[in-house]
């Protein structure tokens, strides 16, 4: 629901995965170059000559990162995690459609085809894709595409949401940073790696960037991806799609997955807010005409020292004042660190990323808690909360400890 407050972020998923096929390509030839892998590493990944070529495995990588997305539901994050049956995911999806009979016929079709499991394996990493095991060669070319720290997923969408939203935030020299990756061990110099797996890394000279990738992330999900009017428009379309859906979930099917786009939730937004007696009226109605909820209250770093959970408790007590279809709670806290990778040092020692660079140390994990009421009680909750606020934050407080 983005462009509701940023009104040229109109991208679409296409183009986004367009670019991660490309930035992929571009990663895969620096950290395969011969002058960039060191004996050490050629023999972890020594696999490959079992499974095949890097030219082979080169089209693998651009092609997972091309279907890296294709999953996806209509408005993606914004309603998948409540609006699909339990125990599924655009994931399950994605793994669906590249090895479906209409996708192995493209993949046979290639000069040299290429195997659909390769490529769903690396489209989803190993965090997704539990089934089939992966090499370390296959972890590391999954981790190109999703990784938590280089992944081109991230890369793209940060640049890509940054120059459509017209902010400066997600800005950084991706060039400079993929330039300087590099496959490397993943402990430093000295401890013991027996088992351990490599990973992507930087050399030293890319640290500032992958500094300024990092801090990208965490402004862009402050200033934007969390952004208060954001957050509260994807509540909208939740209440709506849960109404207008058959059963109140997406459907895993894949035929109906694909003829369920963007264009025809928008399209029943439309007719159901112009339709009165509809029972999604009043959601559709509220996305329309932008007569979102108000924030009543943003999660406060003092307020944790009182209770662990503000935001929770001040929505627990502005429902039983204002009943519960006046108030709504959002929430978010980042769910991976991915502050922690190799660097390789200008002697060639290997050392970790965060005993090197004090901005990591200090970069704050993104969250944040919201409660937001119908704008026709908006004034009265505030007064509310203004007068409530310490008692309710401190009532059993003790409890948490």
């Amino acid at each position: 629901m983005s462009p509701l407050v940023y009104s040229e972020a109109t991208h679409k998923r296409f183009e986004h995965s367009l670019g991660v096929m490309e930035l992929a390509g571009r990663v895969f030839d620096v950290v395969t170059n011969p002058a960039n892998v060191t004996d050490e590493i050629r023999d972890l990944i020594k696999d490959i000559s079992h499974t095949g070529n890097l030219s082979y495995w080169r089209r693998v990588v651009r092609m997972a990162a091309l279907c890296h997305d294709i999953g996806h539901l209509p408005f993606s994050h914004a309603a998948e995690k409540e609006l699909l049956p339990a125990g599924n995911s655009h994931e399950d999806i994605s793994r669906a459609l590249i090895l479906s009979d209409e996708m192995k016929d493209i993949w046979n079709s290639m000069t040299g085809p290429l195997r659909p499991e390769d490529v769903a394996k690396l489209a989803l990493g190993p965090k997704e894709e539990k089934e089939l095991g992966f090499s370390t060669w296959e972890a590391i070319l999954s981790e190109i595409i999703v990784g938590d720290a280089f992944g081109v997923d991230r890369i793209d969408y940060l640049l890509r949401d940054a120059h459509h939203c017209g902010v400066p935030y997600g800005k950084f020299d991706h060039y400079r940073l993929i330039d300087t990756l590099r496959i490397l061990p993943a402990s430093p110099a000295g401890d013991e790696i027996e088992g351990g797996e490599p990973t992507l890394g930087v050399e030293h000279g890319g640290i500032h960037t992958a500094e300024a990738l990092l801090l990208a992330r965490y402004f862009m999900y402050s200033q934007v991806y969390f952004h208060p009017v954001r957050r509260i428009y994807d509540t909208h379309l939740k209440d709506f799609l849960v109404e207008w859906l058959p059963g109140g979930r997406f459907s895993t099917d894949i035929e109906k997955h694909l003829s369920l786009t963007d264009n025809e939730v928008w399209s029943a937004i439309l007719n159901v807010a112009r339709t009165a007696d509809a029972v999604e009226h009043v959601h559709a109605k509220r996305i329309v005409e932008r007569d979102h909820f108000k924030r009543l209250y943003s999660r406060d770093p003092s307020d944790v020292s009182v209770t662990l959970n503000p935001g929770q408790r001040i929505f627990e007590a502005a429902k039983q004042e204002f009943g519960e279809e006046s108030v709504r709670y959002d929430s978010y806290s980042q769910k991976s660190d991915p502050k922690e990778f190799p660097v390789r040092m200008g002697d060639w020692r290997i050392a970790s990323s965060t005993s090197i660079s004090e901005t990591l140390q200090r970069l704050p994990v993104a969250k944040f808690e919201y409660v937001y009421v119908d704008a026709k009680v908006e004034n009265r909750a505030k007064t509310w909360l203004k007068k409530n606020r310490q008692a309710i934050l401190e009532q059993d407080s003790e409890d948490e400890g």
